[in-house]
């Protein structure tokens, strides 16, 4: 992270002019020591000195002392995975405090407060007790409406608007939600249309593994998409089996397809998971334990790499990288160690009491105790 260099930038700003000390000196009204000072250490420049300088060297104060409020994207990467690792370790008062003291340090840093965001999200339920989760919810909002009033970059300006939805959702702000997403979610927008013509100009442009590339990463992101939307198709129609149960049939069969339990085993656990809530509320015993037991096999193969990250696979052997240039990386936005302790706790939901007594769940659950 960047920290002031103000000795080391004026010897470097002096020998680039070509001055001495002495020349240097005169300009500002100080002794040759004075200056000499500076550039070793030992003192800085008085605070209405440095526009002088500044000035001087035709820089910005800025400039001049070293200080550059940014981060790079791999030291957001770093930064995110150490919270989220504190998050998970320490008290989350203790924690919040302090990425709260670099929100203010990092303030005009667009992508890090993003990511800033992001953390907060995912680890709000750490909070204690609704009201605190309320509060927490209301910082992720302001600093989102910060960023969509400062920052330039038209892609964070965009996902920030959306950022802020998921935050305005668990606020109850049902109505800033519709107003901020109905028409940018329209699927008849000729933005839509955007990744497609970005792929004939690749092809055109003889850039094929860019096209091949972006091509793969798109098809990625739609099926993410089809399960997550049909995830909460589900869910929106639990009381009726035969809105649900097309669509969990037919979402199997893009599982098998695109073997999606091994590609992206946390999307098709969730999946899994909301299937069997959806067959144990219609006492369907057989076919709720079918999808029980395919939720822990999903979790197993989730936990079974010892980390959790984001990867391709011999199909989609080109979206790895795309997943690397995100501020975000390819590692887990929440610790393993925490993952692990809320998936334990899936079939504690009364909608599984049906179960109690099957053998077979008996045998799922002690799978899913086992995780480690």
């Amino acid at each position: 992270m960047s920290h002031i260099n103000i000795a080391e930038n004026i010897v470097r700003l002096r020998h680039d002019k070509r001055i001495t000390q002495e020349q240097l000196a005169q300009f500002i009204g100080v002794t040759k020591a004075a200056v000499s000072k500076w550039e070793t250490g030992q003192s800085m420049p008085d605070i209405v000195i440095l526009p002088m300088l500044a000035a001087f060297f035709d820089i910005t104060v800025d400039e001049l002392i070293g200080y550059i409020p940014q981060m790079s994207k791999e030291q957001i990467q770093k930064w995110y995975q150490e919270f989220a690792q504190k998050f998970a370790d320490g008290p989350f008062e203790q924690v919040m405090a302090e990425t709260q003291s670099y929100v203010k340090k990092y303030y005009s840093c667009y992508p890090f407060l993003f990511q800033v965001c992001v953390l907060w999200l995912n680890h709000v339920m750490l909070a204690e007790g609704r009201q605190r989760q309320f509060e927490v919810f209301l910082s992720i909002s302001e600093l989102c409406e910060h960023i969509k009033e400062n920052c330039r970059d038209v892609k964070i300006s965009d996902d920030v608007v959306v950022l802020q939805a998921m935050a305005h959702l668990q606020l109850g702000r049902t109505d800033e939600v519709v107003e901020a997403l109905e028409e940018i979610s329209r699927p008849n927008r000729l933005l839509g249309q955007s990744g497609i013509v970005l792929m004939q100009a690749y092809k055109m442009a003889g850039e094929v593994h860019k096209a091949e590339s972006f091509m793969q990463i798109t098809m990625y992101q739609a099926l993410y998409s089809l399960v997550g939307t049909a995830k909460e198709y589900i869910s929106m129609h639990m009381e009726e089996l035969a809105a649900c149960e097309p669509t969990i049939d037919r979402i199997g069969q893009v599982e098998k397809t695109y073997h999606l339990g091994k590609l992206n085993p946390n999307l098709i656990a969730g999946f899994e998971y909301q299937a069997a809530m959806c067959y144990a509320w219609h006492e369907e015993k057989e076919k709720a334990l079918v999808h029980a037991d395919s939720y822990v096999c999903c979790l197993r193969e989730l936990f079974s790499a010892g980390i959790l990250f984001l990867h391709g696979d011999e199909y989609f052997n080109k979206i790895e990288e795309w997943f690397t240039q995100t501020e975000g990386g390819v590692d887990a936005p929440r610790d393993r160690q925490l993952v692990l302790e809320e998936v334990k706790k899936s079939f504690d939901n009364p909608v599984f009491a049906l179960l109690e007594g099957e053998h077979k769940f008996g045998q799922i659950k002690d799978e899913l105790a086992r995780l480690q």
